[in-house]
């Protein structure tokens, strides 16, 4: 029985690193207890086998052993992870709407098991907008954010075309809101409605630009 609770564990503890590098988690830390199992197992004459039954589980993997040379010798284990990594915090109260610049930002080890959509990385934040108010040290989730909008409907634009070294600017209308990389709606200065690609604040650039 140890021997299989150890391979259970091993293979937990694998499953989580291999979802920390999917996840690019930083400094991750591991901790699994895998729960006993108080029935009679029988032995196995080979090699037993591990094999996932869930294998983007944290706090409650599942994981069957099985015996390849017997074919009812099949026996389920529950083991319980728990993960801590570096994750980006907020560094002060942020207000709902606020633009995220890196002194809003520090990283901190939390507990990250029951919160996957966390942030390793204070740059893949920047210029985003807080949804909702933010209290200093809660730790920033994906869902707290949302890329915020650079042009509103309405707004006068600047309609930029590059091409080379050469660049073509003209007034417009945009006709939709939109975020950075936003397709949006413009009608510029002839009329002409065209499509346009949001690329800073009051700025766009045709659509059909590569």
């Amino acid at each position: 029985m140890e021997d299989l609770l150890s391979k259970v564990q091993e293979a937990a503890k694998n499953q989580l690193q291999n979802l920390s590098e999917s996840q690019r988690w930083l400094e991750p830390q591991f901790d699994v207890e895998v729960i006993r199992n108080h029935r009679t197992i029988p032995a196995c004459p080979s090699e037993t086998r591990v094999e996932s039954l869930d294998p983007r589980g944290i706090a409650r993997m599942r994981f069957v052993v099985v015996c390849p040379s017997l074919q009812n010798w099949r026996y389920e284990f529950i083991a319980k992870g728990k993960v801590s990594a570096k994750v980006v915090v907020a560094a002060n109260d942020l207000i709902s709407g606020k633009i995220l610049s890196p002194l809003d930002l520090l990283w901190q080890r939390h507990d990250i098991t029951l919160i996957p959509d966390t942030f390793s990385n204070p740059a893949d934040l920047e210029g985003m907008a807080a949804r909702r108010s933010i209290r200093a040290g809660e730790v920033m989730r994906q869902n707290m954010l949302v890329a915020p909008q650079l042009v509103k409907r309405g707004d006068q634009v600047r309609i930029v075309a590059r091409r080379e070294q050469i660049e073509v600017s003209m007034a417009g209308e945009a006709l939709d809101n939109g975020a950075r990389g936003a397709i949006i709606r413009v009608k510029n200065s002839s009329g002409t409605q065209i499509r346009a690609r949001v690329i800073d604040a009051g700025t766009v650039e045709p659509a059909e630009l590569p």
